[in-house]
């Protein structure tokens, strides 16, 4: 998903098309919203119009009556007018939202569906702007974009019909200056279009940008990289400054040339009008006065729109830029695919049996992180994965989750491949506690449960005595309340870590996998949760990536493997008698640890 750095030069009705379709369930409203444009267009030129006949029948004729009958129709149409304007405003306004709305559901939940290779190459900035900003400007197309462009166009239709209808000479004398209005118009839209084009582009730089920094605060500061930091931010920053200021330039420009324009046609109005009026018989100097102060009604009439018109046309395709962007993320089908019929009732994970046969994944193209590799986990067994940083070990339970695809081979789950599953399914029975704990910003409850009404606060109070953690919880201010801030911020590494430990607990799952899941607790944290940890492990499925002797020693099976290949398969003892791989590992590794 990469930025768009150039415009389309013709105009996507089709993608116009696909945007429209999301006010669809909307009909209602979208048909009002265009049954308004059109009667606001027919009634624009009404008032000029009575202007023209209440000056030409009524003063001139000095018929009392009816300029105060006119006069009150004239002030009716305005509230009129006025009333249905707000509706238009409003239905337009509402229609955007509500298309944002849709879309953004459909954003995100299309993102939560993505294999994980997606956040692996795409800036998680870049899909923030895609699912915040983006859509937002998608919202500019109903209200400011295509039903007021519409109007607009719609509304000078009609003004001009009726300059013609009073005058078709007039109202040629005061096209004269148009044509430098077009091409100014012309070259407006374009200068504008291409700032535009430039401050999205910076605006998801810039997201990006603060997102991954903010993220990454504790390596910035701790190797005092700020200033060279700081100095990347000013430089997106100013090429973001730059883009809307060269916006703001055109529209300096336009908007007076604009208005010298009008002044130009309103000077030649008066012109002709004079002249036409020294060499006229009385009848036609008394016509031409009403049609002098109407035609400069209808002629703010006919610029208002022409000023905004260029303008709402870029923030339409501007509108159209983003909806592209935005279904550039909607039509990737880099997602966990449900299959047409999932085994979610028929197949629910049961028993915990794992078998890889023949499995080959690499993260880009053919560069292959694991290879051939195979292994039959039994129900209840615990395996240990062992290896060198960058084996596979990692891959393996991301693949067990089916968090990426693989590219040959199968991996099978009581019997089913996990391609089988609803990825619902498959993983609300694997409990995964990781190294790296992420925690969301909330109360220890919520981040154990997930939010899951379904679980009790009984249970997560259970869970916690369970691996010695409630003590500690009691000691926070609110209890089980305490906020935890974003990525748990307020509490230690090993008190996540026990955290994270909980949420397995919580949700009793057939298999559990543990990566490097005691790598951040110290001795004493350590022995409170071993006891939990073998219960935990007693009945189920376990895969454990462990450093900690105490824990590989008690697997019933232990996997060695190294640059994506299993070297060796085995109890700790039978490996050791082997006297390869894994006794050299052992040896490098584990030996200090029985000093």
């Amino acid at each position: 998903m990469k930025e768009a750095n150039t415009k389309k030069k013709v105009f996507d009705f089709s993608l116009l098309k696909r945007i429209l379709s999301y006010a669809s369930p909307y009909k209602k409203r979208y048909h009002a919203s265009v049954a308004l444009a059109i009667v606001l267009a027919i009634m624009a030129p009404v008032r000029p119009w009575l202007i023209n006949l209440t000056v030409n029948e009524y003063i001139q004729n000095s018929i009392g009556f009816m300029i105060i009958r006119i006069t009150i129709f004239q002030i009716a149409l305005i509230i009129i007018e006025t009333v249905l304007r707000f509706f238009f405003s409003y239905f337009t306004a509402w229609l955007g939202q509500t298309v944002v709305k849709d879309l953004r559901t459909q954003v995100y939940q299309k993102i939560v569906g993505f294999n994980l290779r997606q956040f692996d190459k795409t800036p998680i900035g870049t899909l923030t702007t895609r699912t915040v900003n983006d859509i937002e400007t998608i919202s500019d197309i109903f209200a400011e974009g295509f039903i007021p462009i519409l109007a607009d166009l719609l509304t000078i239709v009609a003004v001009l019909a009726t300059m013609f209808y009073l005058n078709w000479q007039l109202t040629l004398v005061c096209l004269i200056p148009f044509p430098i209005l077009i091409v100014a118009t012309y070259y407006f839209k374009e200068s504008v279009n291409k700032s535009f084009h430039s401050v999205r582009n910076a605006v998801a730089a810039l997201n990006a940008f603060v997102q991954e920094h903010i993220q990454g605060m504790q390596v910035v500061q701790a190797f005092a990289v700020e200033d060279k930091e700081f100095s990347k931010f000013q430089k997106i920053n100013q090429e973001h400054r730059n883009a809307n200021i060269n916006a703001i330039f055109a529209y300096s420009v336009f908007f007076p040339i604009v208005e010298i324009i009008l002044a130009v046609s309103l000077g030649l109005l008066v012109w002709y009008s004079a002249g036409q009026a020294i060499g006229s018989t009385g009848e036609e100097g008394k016509k031409l006065a009403g049609e002098v102060m109407s035609f400069i009604l209808l002629l703010n009439m006919l610029f208002r729109p022409l000023r905004v018109i260029a303008d709402k046309f870029n923030v339409l395709q501007m509108g159209m830029v983003a909806s592209e962007r935005v279904f550039g993320v909607l039509d990737n089908n880099d997602s966990l695919q449900a299959p047409a019929n999932g085994y979610k009732q028929q197949a629910a994970v049961t028993q915990g049996e794992i078998h890889f046969s023949n499995v080959w994944f690499a993260y880009n193209d053919e560069n292959w992180v694991l290879k051939n590799v195979s292994f039959q986990i039994n129900p209840g067994e615990t395996v240990a994965l062992v290896g060198h940083t960058g084996s596979g070990k990692t891959s393996i339970i991301s693949l067990l989750n089916r968090l990426y695809e693989i590219q040959k081979g199968k991996i099978l789950v009581d019997g089913f491949s996990v391609a089988e599953f609803e990825p619902d399914a498959l993983r609300s029975k694997i409990g995964v506690v990781l190294q790296d704990v992420f925690l969301f910003a909330g109360t220890i409850t919520d981040n154990a449960t997930l939010l899951n009404p379904d679980i009790p606060k009984e249970k997560v109070i259970e869970a916690a005595k369970l691996i010695g953690m409630h003590d500690f919880i009691m000691q926070l201010p609110g209890n089980y309340d305490y906020n935890v801030m974003e990525r748990g911020a307020t509490i230690s590494q090993g008190q996540r870590q026990l955290l994270s430990f909980m949420r397995a607990l919580l949700y009793d799952p057939r298999i559990l996998i543990l990566d490097e899941a005691t790598s951040s607790i110290d001795t004493e944290s350590e022995q409170l949760i071993q006891h939990a940890i073998d219960t935990l492990i007693e009945g189920r499925t376990s895969i454990v990536i462990a450093h900690r002797l105490s824990t590989i020693r008690k697997a019933d099976k232990i996997i060695v493997l190294d640059k994506g290949e299993i070297k060796e398969m085995g109890t700790h003892d039978e490996l050791l008698q082997h006297n390869g791989y894994y006794a050299k590992l052992y040896n490098m590794q584990f030996a200090k640890a029985l000093a």
